[in-house]
């Protein structure tokens, strides 16, 4: 018996070798036969994935198309744990041989040992978070490339101080299938994409830009609700915006997260902490601390890869367990960690759905989905009127954090003044310093007003990279020291 792959509609052409019917199938049969050689030098558990990605990007600047591109990959993963030791090889071809080799190669990791059968492998089923009537990879390029021109035009009619605008399309279709020698045997197929658009204001020598985008695990229908002028303009308002930024404040005051992006501090400064691996080795400040108060009861912290065509959103994770909902901190205490096999084994509890990998030529980590802060009970008004003087937080860029302690520093694409309760000036030069531990002890009001980030992130770990989300309403931290260089 086969499982029937998720509701995703591809042609033919598009279909997985190793898909039923494909000219590559892989059955049953095969992968125990695959998992047997896997487990001949005496391994604890294997695993075989399988993957086909087929993407394509395109980018338009200057009102013209700049560059198309398209590629296919295909391979097979195979993994071997003996204790907590793992064995990994891969090949780009299905061949038996290839296969084979792979296996045997992955098998050394546990040398000299006793000989493991695979039990018998089963069809398991999955739930279908992102059903596609139509993959975008599967519709004509010119469909793409007409929304590049909407975004741009959308951009440069905003202002007539918008400069220069670029566009980029970014997509792409995963298939997997991992079998697994527990005798699951699960098929996924994964659509992607992001459309982003990027905007340079010039005035009186300034020069300030501005970003717009978005996606997730979409056909075209994406654009319905998310037309590409909608991000155009997105681009070109915080670009104008930021023509008139003032230097930004230093020293510890309040800051006020906006809802939705934001969530990315908390993905990196609280996030990884709690990502199992790190505590199992004893680097992370949250190891030993489940049942104790880590964050201010009003802080409840999720990773939840079950909300539907979300960027993070998984129907199965890279080592065959169904996405979850996982509560890691509730009320401020840790409740739990996100775990992969390894882990999951090592601290006496199910899988939490969270064992990701970049693709076949890497090993499954633990790794965050959708990583949200719940919202609370407050207006949004009436956490800025709460404010007498601080920072209004709003889209942030790239930033430094240390796993072992929490400490980060960020920095800020848009920010304002809030003075007397009430946004102000816009800032430049804005940097957040601090503590991701002690931040969530220092949350003071948490909004009605949650949002999931519109498909934009990607996290990067051990050199592997992966589409995550995330998500907050607005929240008060009652301080934060503010890098900026007015007094």
């Amino acid at each position: 018996m086969q499982p029937e792959v998720s509701s995703v509609s591809v042609s033919t052409a598009l279909q997985a070798p190793f898909a039923v019917g494909g000219p590559s199938e892989i059955d049953a049969a095969i992968g125990r036969r695959l998992l047997s050689i896997a487990l001949s030098q005496g391994g604890d558990d294997a695993d075989l994935y399988f993957e086909y990605r087929a993407g394509a990007s395109y980018s338009y600047e200057d009102e013209k198309v700049k560059a198309v591109g398209r590629g296919i990959t295909l391979g097979l993963g195979v993994r071997v744990v003996k204790g907590d030791a793992t064995g990994y090889a891969y090949c780009e071809e299905l061949s038996e041989a290839a296969m084979s080799e792979a296996a045997r190669t992955a098998a050394q990791i546990a040398a000299g040992g006793k000989s493991v059968t695979p039990v018998e492998v089963r069809a398991f089923e999955i739930p279908a978070f992102y059903p596609v009537k139509f993959a975008s990879i599967d519709t004509l390029p010119e469909n793409k490339l007409e929304l590049l021109r909407r975004g741009d035009r959308a951009a440069r009619a905003f202002d007539s101080r918008i400069a220069k605008v670029s566009c980029s399309f970014v997509e792409e279709l995963r298939e997997i299938l991992i079998v697994t020698a527990s005798g699951k045997l699960v098929r996924d197929r994964q659509p992607l994409l992001r459309f982003g658009v990027s905007a340079i204001a010039e005035q009186d020598g300034k020069r300030q830009g501005g970003s717009g985008g978005g996606g997730g695990r979409f056909g075209l229908e994406y654009f319905v609700a998310h037309p590409p002028e909608e991000h155009g303009r997105e681009a070109a308002r915080v670009a104008i915006a930021m023509l008139h930024a003032v230097d930004a404040p230093a020293g510890e005051m309040e800051v006020v997260l906006a809802p939705a992006d934001s969530g990315i501090l908390l993905h990196e400064a609280i996030g990884h902490g709690l990502e199992a691996d790190f505590n199992r080795k004893g680097t992370s400040n949250y190891t030993g601390r489940i049942g104790q108060r880590v964050a201010s009861d009003l802080c409840t912290v999720v990773d939840d890869g079950t909300i539907g065509h979300s960027r993070g959103a998984i129907n199965v994770d890279d080592e065959g367990n169904p996405g979850q909902r996982n509560t890691l901190i509730e009320n401020g205490i840790l409740r739990d960690y996100m775990h992969d096999a390894i882990s999951s084994r090592h601290y006496k509890r199910e899988p939490s759905g969270n064992g990701r990998r970049e693709s076949f030529r890497s090993n499954p980590l633990p790794r965050m989905t959708n990583t949200l802060l719940v919202g609370g009970k407050s207006e949004p008004e009436e956490i800025l009127r709460s404010v007498k003087r601080g920072v209004f937080a709003k889209r942030f860029s790239g930033g430094q954090v240390n796993i072992s302690n929490g400490d980060f520093v960020f920095s800020l694409t848009e920010g304002y003044l809030i003075e007397d309760g009430k946004i102000t000036a816009p800032l430049k030069g804005v940097n957040l310093i601090g503590n991701g531990p002690d931040v969530l002890t220092k949350v003071a009001m948490l909004g009605n007003d949650f949002e999931l980030s519109d498909g934009i992130w990607t996290c990067g770990k051990d050199g592997q990279s992966v589409p995550v989300g995330v998500g907050t309403p607005t929240v008060k931290i009652s301080a934060i020291t503010v890098g900026g260089t007015k007094a």
